[in-house]
C-alpha cells in the first residue's frame, strides 16, 4: 500500500505555508479541448498528508470571494508557482474570509539572506 502511493506522489511540489501567494496552473477539460487554467491567490490552509494531501486558495475575484481546494499530488494541477512568502501565525487562515480590503492583506515576510 506504501509503495502504491510513493509511486503517485509529484516530486516538483515547492515548499509553501498557509500565507504564502501562489500560482495554480490547472488543466482544464472543455469537450474535446483541454487548457490550462491558472488560479493565484493565498494559501489559507493545507491538510493531510501522502497522496491524501490538499490546500485551499483564496482569491478575490470582482469583489466575491472565490476559494478552491486542490489536491497536491492531483495530475490536473500541472504547476504550483510560489509568488510571495506571507508571514501569518496561524495554520489555518480562516479568519481571511471575515476581512474586506486591506484587513485582509497578508504581511510580506522579508527575504533572508
Amino acid at each position: 500500500m506504501a509503495a502504491v502511493e510513493a509511486a503517485s506522489l509529484r516530486t516538483d511540489v515547492p515548499a509553501f505555508r498557509p500565507g504564502d501567494t501562489v500560482n495554480v496552473h490547472v488543466r482544464v477539460i472543455e469537450g474535446n479541448r483541454s487548457r490550462v487554467q491558472q488560479f493565484k491567490g493565498v494559501v489559507i490552509r493545507r491538510q493531510g498528508a501522502g497522496v491524501r494531501e490538499t490546500f485551499t486558495v483564496r482569491k478575490v475575484s470582482f469583489s466575491i470571494g472565490v476559494e478552491r481546494t486542490f489536491p497536491v499530488h492531483a495530475p490536473t494541477v500541472e504547476k504550483i508557482e510560489v509568488v510571495t512568502r506571507g508571514e501569518v501565525r496561524r495554520a489555518k487562515l480562516y479568519y481571511l474570509r471575515e476581512r474586506r480590503g486591506k484587513a485582509a492583506k497578508i504581511k510580506e515576510k522579508p527575504h533572508r539572506r
